[in-house]
């Protein structure tokens, strides 16, 4: 078998077939995306040339948005309905019409089902390391540094005569950089979303956040964090101590230091996820790491409903159903996705 390939007439249809719905679960993915915010602008640019890529892009988008905001409307009523399901009221019509805005809806939720359930391409390409859905890794690296690997997330080692960098690419991780000593002079990097995160001892997590930004916190002795294009107006550099954490992002710069969430930060390694008033919508994303399946969110203000708990990755759907059972939330499921609204 040569790197050639011969398709013959079927073979050709069927990868048609699957390239439009690679397209369409594509466009349902930018429709959410950009119902979430403004993008940043490497995702930006990353639309538009999805979009000028193929003439039956910007068509699929529209589609996908539409239908997407069509979900929303129906979601809305839901903060001041809290009757459950099986018991609320019938009225005439209403049930029947509701559910023919579920079934457009649907078509959104199908064509995510298998696209969430696949990792970014890109991130698959580059990463030298990647784990799995509630899956933790402990790996050693040539110069005896350690990297623990959270659930879904991946690094690319990038070691050169001048430094050890590391990507983070996604997810979190906690580095215990190898000191530099003997014949190792090279600093210890870590690189992620814009930003670098220099050793400046041994022991640090970073972790990227599905909205752009970075957390970084210190677990022993100090760290450097600064953006390689920090905004005007915006801190560029901080040193970060032990105990201390940060975000940072290309908006916001690198924010003041924290004190007192480490323990939450690293909770995963404990086999518990720990919330504090943190909005549903960053929950989910959370979550979404851990369990099969994705989780889905409806546009709207449920998104962010505040949530406060500690739940054990081992039982995510009990927790789920708490987190449900506490907002009052309903979910459809669909095709591997479940939609909380």
């Amino acid at each position: 078998m040569t790197a050639e390939e011969t398709f013959f007439p079927a073979d050709h249809q069927n990868q048609r077939e699957q390239q439009q719905e690679i397209g369409r679960q594509q466009a349902a993915e930018w429709a959410i995306r950009l119902d979430g915010g403004d993008l940043d602008r490497s995702r930006r640019e990353a639309l538009d040339g999805w979009l000028a890529a193929d003439p039956r892009h910007p068509a699929a988008l529209a589609l996908a948005q539409r239908t997407w905001k069509q979900l929303g409307s129906l979601a809305e009523p839901r903060t001041m309905v809290q009757t459950p399901v099986a018991s609320a009221p019938r009225r005439a019509g209403g049930r029947r019409k509701g559910w023919r805005g579920w079934a457009a809806a649907a078509a959104v939720l199908l064509a995510l089902g298998s696209a969430w359930n696949e990792r970014d391409a890109g991130v698959s390409w580059l990463a030298d390391h990647a784990t799995g859905k509630g899956e933790v890794r402990i790996l050693r690296l040539v110069d005896g540094s350690e990297v623990e690997l959270d659930a879904q997330s991946a690094i690319d080692v990038a070691y050169d005569s001048r430094e050890r960098r590391v990507r983070l690419l996604e997810g979190s991780a906690i580095f215990r950089a190898a000191p530099r000593a003997g014949r190792e002079t090279r600093p210890f990097v870590v690189e992620s979303a814009g930003g670098s995160t220099r050793a400046l001892g041994t022991r640090f997590l970073v972790s990227r956040n599905d909205d752009g930004s970075v957390q970084v916190g210190v677990l022993e002795h100090r760290v450097a964090v600064a953006l390689a294009h920090p905004r005007t107006g915006t801190v560029g550099r901080r040193e970060l101590g032990e105990g201390e954490s940060l975000r940072y992002s290309a908006e916001g710069g690198v924010e003041a230091p924290l004190g007192g969430r480490l323990d939450d930060l690293t909770s995963w390694r404990r086999g518990l996820l720990v919330f504090d008033e943190q909005p549903l919508g960053e929950v989910v994303a959370r979550l979404n790491r851990y369990r099969p399946g994705h989780l889905l969110v409806a546009p709207g203000a449920l998104a962010q409903r505040r949530v406060s708990g500690v739940f054990r990755v081992a039982d995510l759907e009990a927790s789920l159903q708490s987190i449900s059972d506490e907002l009052g939330v309903r979910s459809l499921g669909l095709a591997g996705v479940t939609l909380l609204y």
